[in-house]
This record gives structure tokens, C-alpha cells and sequence, in this order.
């Protein structure tokens, strides 16, 4: 840890928990899948740079698994140039982070100053109706605490509700996975990726304002303290917004 960060958070460092899909299979596409590397490593290094204290979990606990599109080293060369992620999953003391993660149920969210949602391929099955993770977000965020979701995970908030019964984005401005984005992917790789696709869902929810910007651009955005950012380059946009927000 260099002397600058040490200057910024010397006793008391802000924590993030930040939360990651668990492994499956896609009924769509029949691939093993998890979260997406860059959306949790490079909000990971952007916290880790401001000081921050960073602990990763996931629903269920255990290992995890990135997206094969989102390894530097597969096969398709999707993400080859993501130097950062390859340096995270090649270091063993930063890949140990995701070989054995608590599960939800065991974290404490009063530990923590802001939580970040990361998305991928997983999040999409493991996510959309985990009434537990849905509850714990909600909470956080009623808690008056800064929340943020990103890409896939914004599936989420199709159906996270606030102890009044109203859809946590209900009144909000946000952002997600972008039905061009959505059209790309399934281009690229000749099928239909995903069961369903948010932006679609989330222009049905009334009250709410849901909006994207170009293709693959990083885009993020704050309402309150609720924080979203479009897909995977919008991670290191969301978690500046999160450093913004925490007023450090």
C-alpha cells in the first residue's frame, strides 16, 4: 500500500462489500457462467487506490467464476486486452479473493459504508429472483447507505422493493444493459444470450425512469444514493461516483 493511500484512511478506511454472482449454467446458451472479471476488478482497484477496505461475497458463498468472454486469456479473445483483470486473476493473493467467498447470509451489512452489485452472464439467472439478495439491497439502501448496481445486476431492481411496497426504483433515474449492447452480443457470438433483457423490463415499470446511453460507452449515474452504471466499461464510473458520494 503506497504512502498516499495510507494518508487517506491511516486507522479508519471506508469499506465496500461488493457483491458477485454465483457459478451456473445458462439455460439460453448452455455455457458455464459467473460474473463479469472487469466489473469487479476495476471498481476493485478504484476503491483499493482510494484506500478503501474491499471485501467480495456472493448469494450462495464459495468459488466463483468469471465469464469465459470476460477472461483475458480465452480462447475468443473478447477481452484480451484487459490487462488489469489479468493481473488480478494472476496474482495469487487478489485471486484468493474469489476462491472462497461468504455467503450473503453471513455478512454483516452494518460493517460496511456502500455495497457494489457487479454484474455478467450469471446474474441474469442467479440474481432475478433471489428474494434474499433482493431484501439485502433493499435494506441497505433504506438504511440510507450509498447502493450501487451495475450491467446485468440491474436486474435487481426489476423487482427489489422498499418496506412500503414500492420498487426501489420507483421515482429514480437509472441506467443498464442497453438493448444495442444486448443486439451486439448476440451478433457476435450467432444466438440469443439472455432469457430476457432489461431495458425492455425496466421501460415497463411505471414511474421510473430508465435510460442508456451509446453502445458500450462508460455511463453511470446518481440518484441519491442509489448508483448504476450501463455494462462492463461503466464499473470504474460507478465506483468514482460511490467515492464521490461516501465524500472521500
Amino acid at each position: 500500500m503506497s504512502a498516499t493511500i495510507d494518508v487517506l484512511h491511516p486507522e479508519h478506511p471506508k469499506k465496500v462489500l461488493m457483491i458477485a454472482s454465483n457459478p451456473t449454467i445458462s439455460k439460453q446458451t448452455g455455457w458455464p457462467i459467473g460474473f463479469w472479471a472487469s466489473e469487479l476488478i476495476h471498481p476493485y482497484y478504484e476503491f483499493t487506490e482510494h484506500g478503501y477496505e474491499v471485501h467480495i461475497s456472493s448469494p450462495r458463498g464459495g468459488k466463483l467464476e468469471v465469464d469465459g468472454f470476460s477472461n483475458p486469456e480465452d480462447r475468443s479473445k473478447y477481452s484480451e486486452d484487459d490487462i488489469l483483470s489479468l493481473g488480478f486473476l494472476k496474482s495469487p493473493k487478489h485471486a484468493a479473493l474469489i476462491e472462497q467467498t461468504p455467503a450473503l447470509k453471513d455478512v454483516d451489512p452494518d460493517e460496511y459504508d456502500a455495497i457494489m452489485v457487479v454484474g455478467g452472464q450469471g446474474p441474469m439467472y442467479t440474481f432475478i429472483d433471489d428474494e434474499d439478495l433482493h431484501r439485502f439491497i433493499a435494506n441497505f439502501y433504506e438504511a440510507g447507505k450509498v447502493t450501487c448496481v451495475i450491467c446485468h445486476a440491474v436486474c435487481v431492481l426489476l423487482k427489489a422493493k422498499l418496506s412500503n411496497g414500492k420498487l426501489l426504483v420507483e421515482g429514480k433515474t437509472w441506467t443498464g444493459f442497453a438493448n444495442s449492447e444486448e443486439d451486439y452480443a448476440d451478433s457476435f457470438v450467432g444466438k440469443k444470450i439472455q432469457p430476457f433483457r432489461i431495458e425492455d423490463e425496466a421501460r415497463k415499470i411505471p414511474n421510473s425512469n430508465f435510460i442508456v446511453q451509446s453502445r458500450f460507452k462508460p455511463f453511470a449515474l446518481r440518484d441519491g444514493n442509489l448508483i448504476t452504471g450501463q455494462q462492463q466499461y461503466s464499473g470504474p464510473e460507478a465506483a468514482k461516483l460511490v467515492i464521490e458520494a461516501l465524500g472521500v
